[in-house]
């Protein structure tokens, strides 16, 4: 007996153990099938469930139970990534937690906590997805510092490095003083601050380029607008505009740091903008993008104040030790009390944050390793714009294109210890080998360098690891280990995968580097399509984030609501390439969807089956419902190719809700302890059997419950492995006769509430029309869905209120159930505020320079207007005539 209530914690754990022990999820290369593969995007290992991994990976869930139905192969991998960065941030708070410091470690023995903290912490995420219903093949569980995959990417490294694509150079850097790494330039988030723009006098020295002394009667100054006073120690030099009359008398001399007093020279470039600030720029190479690169050209000296923590360092002079942002604040108090300060203003500057720790990032020149990304860009590019891997929504098309043609060599190094170590060697002398293991690396040195004294003791590996992206950019290929055997069953069967399901703002982290090296290490695409969510905000647009305290637990949602309730809520309003703003009624509108489903299931199998016929009445909505389950049918198919999910379900909300339930049901089920006939019972079933076929990609759990309850099922049968329903010819002509007759009997249903009507009172209805077959199948239906006494046919005009549909009127008598006074009071009203709704239009279309200057389809429009109001008025006074 099926329970009153639909109470999910009853059926999901259930469900899923029966699911994971029979392993229907599991997945082998089979030659005889298809295959259907996506990649999970690796959450962080750090990581657990919000709410982008619930819409993420509802979505890929959606997709692979929908192909697993379909008869393919579907392998869904699930994996975790390494994070780097966060990671070894846990671990060195737990180190501190215990009185360690990591500098008091040796990197085995750092690495020593650091498995140990993700073996006990690590991967929770990926049970909590299991909560969600998620169908991953488990088995396959990859994680990005497991040893084939580590060695995946040290062998790309060495490939690329001796391909030339890799190399080491001084560069200018993002620096994350947090983390204490470098972070790539997609890692850095533009933020708009307020802050203080200082204008700082610095004086003119008063010597000569001889050395000699400048006679002058007073002082003179240049004032220089800066956001970061903090780093004038660092200034090499003052720029300005050779063309800009006010420095010209200034060109050649020198002026002196404020403070300090150290001399810097006053130069000339056309970079300068005369009109911002003072049009005078301190040069600090050190610690800017663009004067770094003023620098090179200019020759001028490079000074760094910070260390990697942002505090200042001898260098400095003053302040060291203090943090940047501290120093900031005490330098404006020193320069203002003696004097250097001309004014202070608010400005809104935006600043560079670090998108993993949100610490303001600092240029920094830098040793690093890089990849040249430009000649590798080609394939990847090329292959999106030409579709051959379309992304979805194609809006996104452009956004890579101006990313890719206008990209910068990649930045792929990171002072870390959790990671892939870079597998270069250095000599005493500083000359590089880059080798898989020290053992490798000597034996290069000998034999390249003649060196054959060389012992390993002689060689140091380079302390950094390389960018976590650069192991996630192989992970379609390597979750396959497609690198370490590159003709393995498995990558050749499920490689290229079929669908990526990810987020936007990664589509240059990950999506493209996965591209790039999908066409550098397997020659192909690494996926066939991208289909990029959208962001999940709040009702206020604003990102959900712990901070903000804006976003709920996930896991509380499926407590509250169920999976199925969640799922569905993240789905309804969530088309690809759109923010979802989300609410938590959209849950619990998917709880209603479920409630809805079971009540309609019980009412169903409540039913008293007889073997007698049903008749006309039953065969009639049974070949109607067949033919709108089919055109539905149809249309999520449709919808599936271009990856509308959101557009899929809410059509099939729409099928069960109001086709199935509201109009099916309401035409079959028998009156009140009367039994159903057993072929109408058995369609019914029928229909109920391929309801949760279609459904369960979007709502497994329910469905799943429903469909086991429908009929004796097979000791291993399931749903998740049944056949998802196939486009069928439907009868369009039968639909819209319905169509017509749903019209009909809605307004009905519309006279008798607005008229105070009891529904249990019967009418009688006469029907004005050229085509009796039209409406006479419909007879013993209207009957019981419209409480019709009689029905009657006519050409003209008959007794009691109307209505039209298409063109044909309707007369329903009301004589003894109508107030005949109050009717004809409204009515009047109602003739009175359409004659002069008509004469408003009448004027518009009156006027002449209207209708000359207007759009043609908003006149048309007026036209169209005025043809329904006066139509509405005949229908008004034939009423009122009838009334008399």
């Amino acid at each position: 007996m099926i329970s009153k209530t639909y109470n999910p914690r009853d059926i999901e754990d259930k469900w899923y153990s029966y699911w994971i022990e029979n392993r229907y999820f599991n997945s082998k290369p089979n030659p005889d099938k298809e295959p259907y593969t996506i990649v999970i995007p690796p959450p962080n290992v750090t990581g657990v469930l919000h709410m982008g991994h619930m819409l993420n990976n509802t979505i890929q869930d959606v997709l692979v139970r929908k192909a697993r139905m379909e008869g393919k192969e579907a392998c869904w991998v699930p994996g975790t990534d390494h994070a780097s960065i966060a990671t070894e941030a846990k671990v060195v708070a737990m180190l501190k937690e215990k009185g360690i410091q990591k500098r008091d470690l040796t990197r085995d023995q750092f690495y020593e906590y650091a498995w140990e903290w993700t073996h006990k912490y690590g991967g929770i995420i990926l049970q909590q997805l299991r909560k969600l219903g998620a169908s991953c093949d488990w088995d396959r569980t990859r994680f990005t510092m497991e040893p084939s995959l580590y060695d995946a990417v040290i062998d790309t490294f060495i490939d690329l490095y001796n391909k030339g694509y890799i190399y080491r150079g001084h560069r200018m850097v993002n620096w994350d003083p947090q983390a204490k790494t470098t972070v790539s330039d997609e890692e850095v988030l533009t933020k708009e601050v307020m802050t203080k723009l200082c204008y700082l006098k610095y004086k003119i020295s008063p010597q000569t380029p001889d050395g000699g002394l400048v006679e002058a009667e007073e002082e003179q100054y240049i004032i220089i607008a800066t956001v970061r006073p903090e780093t004038i120690m660092a200034d090499s030099a003052i720029c300005v505009h050779p063309d800009d009359e006010r420095y010209k008398h200034l060109h050649g001399k020198k002026a002196l740091i404020p403070l300090i007093n150290r001399e810097i020279p006053i130069i000339t470039d056309e970079y300068v903008t005369m009109d911002f600030g003072t049009g005078g720029l301190k040069v600090t190479p050190a610690h800017d993008q663009n004067d770094y690169e003023l620098g090179l050209k200019h020759n001028l000296p490079i000074i760094d104040i910070l260390n990697e923590d942002g505090t200042l360092n001898e260098k400095a002079q003053i302040l060291v030790g203090e943090d940047r942002f501290i120093a900031r604040k005490k330098i404006i108090k020193l320069l203002d009390e003696a004097g250097f300060v001309e004014k202070i203003e608010d400005y809104k500057s935006n600043v560079g944050h670090s998108e993993r720790t949100n610490a303001v990032i600092e240029p920094r020149l830098s040793l690093q390793w890089f990849v040249k990304m430009k000649e590798l860009c080609q394939p990847a590019l090329e292959n999106v714009m030409n579709d051959n891997i379309q992304l979805v929504p194609p809006k996104f098309k452009n956004t890579y294109r101006v990313w890719m043609e206008n990209v910068r060599d990649w930045n792929i190094s990171r002072q870390l210890w959790w990671g892939q170590q870079i597998p270069a060697y250095y000599l005493q002398d500083g000359t590089v080998i880059v080798a898989k293991t020290k053992r490798e690396a000597l034996r290069k040195a000998q034999h390249e360098y003649q060196l054959f004294a060389l012992t390993e003791e002689d060689l140091t590996q380079d302390p950094d690891v390389v960018d976590t992206w650069f192991s996630s950019w192989l992970w379609p290929i390597t979750v396959f280990d497609g690198l370490k055997d590159p003709n393995n069953e498995d990558i050749n069967y499920y490689y290229p995968t079929n669908d990526l399901v990810t987020a936007p703002e990664i589509l240059f982290f990950w999506v493209a580097r996965m591209i790039i090296a999908g066409y550098e290490f397997k020659g192909e695409l690494p996926f066939r399509n991208v289909y990029l969510t959208g962001i999940v905000r709040d009702a206020k647009g604003r990102k959900m984030s712990k901070s903000l305290g804006n976003s709920p637990d996930p896991l509380d949602l499926i407590d509250k609501y169920g999976a199925d309730g969640v799922r569905t809520g993240m789905l309804f309003s969530s088309p690809a390439g759109n923010d979802l703003l989300f609410d938590e009624k959209l849950c619990e509108q998917g709880r209603n969807f479920c409630n809805k489903i079971w009540n309609a299931f019980r009412l169903v199998k409540g039913w008293t089956v007889t073997s007698n016929e049903g008749g006309q009445v039953a065969a009639l909505p049974i070949a109607w419902f067949e033919a709108k389950l089919n055109q539905t049918i149809a249309e999520v198919h449709d919808l599936f190719s271009k990856y509308r999910l959101s557009d899929a379900l809410n059509v099939i909300y729409k099928l069960i809700w109001d086709d199935f339930c509201s109009q099916y049901l309401e035409m079959i089920k028998p009156g009140f302890e009367q039994p159903i006939d057993q072929a109408t019972f058995d369609a019914t079933i029928g229909f109920f059997d391929k309801l949760m076929a279609l459904t369960h990609p979007f709502m497994p759990f329910i469905t799943e419950e429903i469909w086991q309850d429908i009929r004796p099922r097979g000791e291993k049968e399931s749903l998740c492995v049944a056949e998802f329903p196939k486009v069928a010819p439907f009868d369009a002509t039968m639909l819209a006769n319905f169509e017509i007759f749903f019209e009909v009997v809605t307004n009905v249903r519309n006279l008798r509430s607005t008229k105070n009507i009891s529904p249990k009172t019967e009418l009688p209805l006469t029907i004005k029309t050229e085509n009796q077959a039209l409406y006479q199948p419909f007879e013993s239906l209207l009957v019981k869905l419209a409480n019709i006494s009689d029905i009657s046919y006519t050409t003209g005009k008959a007794e009691g209120m109307s209505f039209l549909v298409k063109a044909d009127e309707f007369f329903v008598n009301l004589e003894g159930e109508l107030d005949v006074e109050a009717e004809r009071e409204n009515l009047q009203k109602e003739l009175e505020y359409t004659l002069g709704f008509k004469k408003s239009v009448e004027a518009k279309l009156s006027n002449e320079r209207f209708v000359q200057n207007a759009k043609a389809d908003i006149v048309e429009k007026e036209r169209q207007k005025l043809a329904d109001a006066e139509a509405k008025i005949a229908t008004i006074q034939e009423a009122l005539a009838r009334l008399s």
